[in-house]
């Protein structure tokens, strides 16, 4: 089959078909998680104090909560990104490396799943428990 055109490989192609797509979401989500990090403690440190009340009703704010959910979802897609390249280059036996993605699938997407939902129910209710 040869390794593909010259237009191909320029593109970035390649033989997968998909190019550099996974490196440059790798790059987008490592951008969004430095705004919304930075976001997050400014915010943090301009707060008056770190009660129980005074962070509920803080993430009760649509202003707060919406960058909290964004920060969740870009955090664990993140992790999950790079991972999954630590596990192609390392992980060698394929029912062993099927597993472990299928685990960490399980793993980003549970946890992301589950500070939605922790920070949804503030935003929603004004009370976590």
């Amino acid at each position: 089959m040869g390794t593909g055109t010259n237009l191909g490989r320029v593109r970035g192609l390649g033989s997968a078909g998909h190019g550099s797509h996974h490196w440059i979401m790798q790059r987008v989500t490592a951008v969004g998680n430095l705004i919304l990090v930075l976001w997050f403690l400014i915010t943090l440190a301009m707060m008056p104090s770190y009660d129980y009340d005074t962070m509920v009703a803080w993430l009760s704010s649509p202003l707060a909560a919406v960058p909290m959910i964004l920060l969740l979802i870009s955090v664990f897609w993140h992790l999950r990104m790079g991972l999954q390249v630590l596990m192609e280059d390392y992980v060698h036996d394929a029912g062993l490396k099927f597993g472990l993605t299928l685990l960490l699938n399980f793993y980003a997407i549970g946890g992301a799943a589950l500070g939605i939902f922790a920070v949804a129910k503030i935003a929603f209710s004004g009370a976590a428990a």
